[in-house]
């Protein structure tokens, strides 16, 4: 039976349920549920937006979103936005889908705490960074209704989101720290890790091989 959430409807093929049951195996229920709002409200804001998008790859872009944070797909030498982005391509190609297609959901999880450049890309990867922005920070949050809000809400609680979501980021990048050179999770780790150090841009510049 087709399962519809804030008059979403969640995708429901072969390769949905096989993502669905992924995330289910190795994530923890706050970020399985912390995906699914990130889907929805995406979908909200596509629809509001009136934009023409693949629900099933925007599906497989929020539900992956954060794989890079589990202990089964995290690595320490790179981005987790990057083990999450390369593990939905593998997923992808296993149901035969390549080339642009599969670019589009590589690109919306790697980019999706990057801000502003996602959202002059394609549908899917703009979405998936909305959706994100939503959940997380707030952003858009009076762009679909108290009632749209209130049943992604009921289906997925939030509760002790805010806190929990934080510890979450920090666990899953305590042991790459260099890799938060440059973005936002550098925030995460000066606000939960004592002692750390933010590489510095001008101290990286002026210290450089390079003479002059």
């Amino acid at each position: 039976m087709t399962e519809m959430i804030a008059g979403v409807q969640i995708p429901d093929s072969a390769m949905a349920k096989d993502a669905t049951a992924l995330l289910r195996d190795v994530a923890t229920q706050l970020v399985y549920d912390h995906s699914r709002r990130v889907f929805l409200f995406a979908s909200l804001r596509g629809q509001r937006d009136g934009l023409e998008y693949d629900p099933e790859l925007l599906y497989i872009g929020t539900m992956f979103h954060d794989l890079g944070l589990t202990e089964r797909y995290r690595r320490t030498d790179q981005r987790f936005e990057i083990d999450a982005a390369d593990e939905a391509r593998r997923f992808l190609g296993s149901y035969g889908i390549d080339g642009e297609a599969a670019d589009r959901v590589w690109n919306a999880i790697a980019l999706h705490t990057t801000p502003e450049i996602p959202l002059h890309m394609a549908p899917e990867v703009a979405l998936v960074t909305r959706g994100v922005e939503l959940d997380v920070l707030g952003m858009g949050y009076d762009t679909i209704t108290d009632e749209q809000r209130a049943a992604v809400v009921a289906a997925h609680p939030r509760t002790g989101f805010k806190k929990q979501i934080i510890a979450s980021f920090a666990e899953g990048l305590k042991d790459r720290p260099h890799t938060t050179f440059g973005n936002v999770k550098a925030d995460v780790l000066a606000h939960t890790q004592p002692g750390f150090e933010r590489m510095n841009f001008v101290e990286i510049i002026q210290n450089s091989a390079w003479p002059e």
